[in-house]
């Protein structure tokens, strides 16, 4: 075998080793490195849209509501609650509790819990959402419209009448009405809301079961935080209702 034909021969053998290791390096799905070998981290993820899902902690079934406890927390809020029959409704009316109070930027509550719950959003000069795309927890509906949502109050206005706000100041109802930092708002859709009505969690589930866990802390919460009253029916819904969550 001459001189020239051996040289050829070995050349292709280191060839096919380096590439044999090579393969070999790609199989192991090894994690790229910096210049000196080391491996480094992966990217951050970035939430998609305005940020309001996985991102955020919570889950699907509890929407953007702030302040809502977990199970354990509510049903200790819910073992302190005074039981009492509920008030008269005298002297009760919307305007007692004003709203929608004006949140800064030509923006008032309605609005801001509409951006805050929709996707999306776009909102004109005056603060009025001309776009985006909600879905009402309550039964699970989507709209690409505002006009199709409420402003739902958690804890009905009447029923927290009944409750104890009877004799609340105005301005503490006010504060009440306008809560944005509990979970007392939100927007739902307008058939909802209206079946609603002021009724409590014994009277009217939101029609989405999977909700039950996270309206019933929520309910919970807001009552605890202005330290209403429940009724005995009211509570034992409630201790129902949170025995669907997980956990």
């Amino acid at each position: 075998m001459g001189r020239q034909k051996r040289s050829y021969i070995a050349v292709s053998a280191v060839a096919a080793l380096l590439a044999v290791a090579g393969c070999a390096g790609q199989g192991r799905g090894t994690a790229p490195g910096d210049a000196k070998g080391r491996p480094t981290a992966p990217a951050p993820r970035t939430p998609s849209g305005n940020g309001k899902g996985p991102a955020d902690g919570k889950g699907p079934a509890e929407g953007t509501l702030p302040g809502v406890p977990s199970a354990a927390q509510a049903r200790t809020q819910l073992a302190r609650l005074k039981v009492a029959p509920q008030r008269s409704m005298t002297g009760y009316s919307r305007d007692r509790f004003p709203h929608w109070a004006e949140q800064g930027d030509s923006c008032n509550t309605r609005e801001t819990v509409l951006e805050r719950d929709g996707r999306d959003v776009r909102r004109d000069a005056e603060c009025r959402a001309v776009s985006g795309t909600w879905t009402s927890v309550y039964d699970g509906r989507t709209f690409t419209k505002a006009s199709g949502l409420d402003i739902d109050h958690t804890v009905p206005l009447a029923n927290a009448w009944r409750s104890g706000a009877d004799t609340w100041t105005q301005e503490k109802r006010k504060a009440f009405a306008n809560d944005l930092t509990r979970p007392q708002l939100l927007a739902v859709s307008a058939v909802s809301n209206r079946s609603k009505g002021d009724q409590g969690p014994d009277e009217w589930q939101p029609p989405a079961r999977s909700y039950w866990c996270a309206y019933a802390r929520s309910w919970t919460a807001v009552k605890s935080s202005y330290a209403l009253t429940v009724t005995k029916a009211e509570k034992a819904t409630l201790v129902s209702m949170l025995d669907t969550c997980r956990g």
